[in-house]
């Protein structure tokens, strides 16, 4: 008998299992979106953009940050003048001097004192006669050339900086800070819906 009613209760919890999951409505996302969702989607999609066909365009007057930065490469300097920060035009063509000064006083020393120690080296007269041992012009030698190449190398990095410049400072003056810029919400729609969004608007 205690099978008999072991059985019986199997069968009765997987009916009632059966029942219940049919009872239970899908709610899946892949159901069809009902015709009142749709009507209200469609309701939303239709209310006025105040934003549509709006092309944003850079005003006249304001750099360009490609031909800002095109100009400080084949002329360092011009970026600025065209982006009319003419005050910064000291500091570029002061580091230029600065760079061309070091470069032509390293190279020239660098130079001598290379003649110079291959002149001790062969044995024969040089500026430096009587002054420096062999041992004391490589020393120079060396220490010369490091300078130039370390001058050149800030040259570079000046060079590169002040591009920089002139392209950063043309996207900073087309960027617009003015009251003009308003952020707020409105409803908008999806394919799963409708809601609420953020929306940004420029005048």
């Amino acid at each position: 008998m205690s099978v008999r009613y072991l059985v019986l209760l199997i069968f009765l919890l997987a009916a009632s299992t059966s029942a219940l999951g049919q009872a239970i409505p899908d709610t899946s996302l892949k159901q069809p979106i009902p015709d009142t969702a749709r009507a209200r989607q469609q309701e939303v999609m239709n209310l006025p953009n105040e934003g549509a066909g709006i092309r944003v365009r850079p005003e006249r007057g304001y750099p360009n940050p490609k031909k800002a930065g095109l100009y400080s490469a084949i002329l360092p300097g011009a970026g600025q003048i065209y982006n009319k920060q003419y005050w910064k035009l000291p500091l570029v063509y002061g580091g230029v001097a600065v760079a061309v000064y070091s470069i032509k006083f390293n190279s020239d020393n660098y130079q001598s004192f290379r003649k110079a120690y291959i002149a001790e080296l062969e044995g024969r007269e040089h500026e430096y006669s009587d002054i420096y041992t062999a041992g004391a012009l490589k020393q120079l030698q060396d220490g010369y050339k490091r300078y130039l190449d370390l001058t050149v190398l800030f040259t570079g990095i000046g060079y590169t900086l002040q591009v920089i410049d002139a392209i950063v400072f043309a996207h900073l003056k087309n960027f617009d800070v003015s009251r003009d810029l308003s952020l707020r919400m409105q409803p908008v729609a999806d394919p799963n819906g409708v809601g609420l969004g953020l929306v940004m608007r420029f005048r």
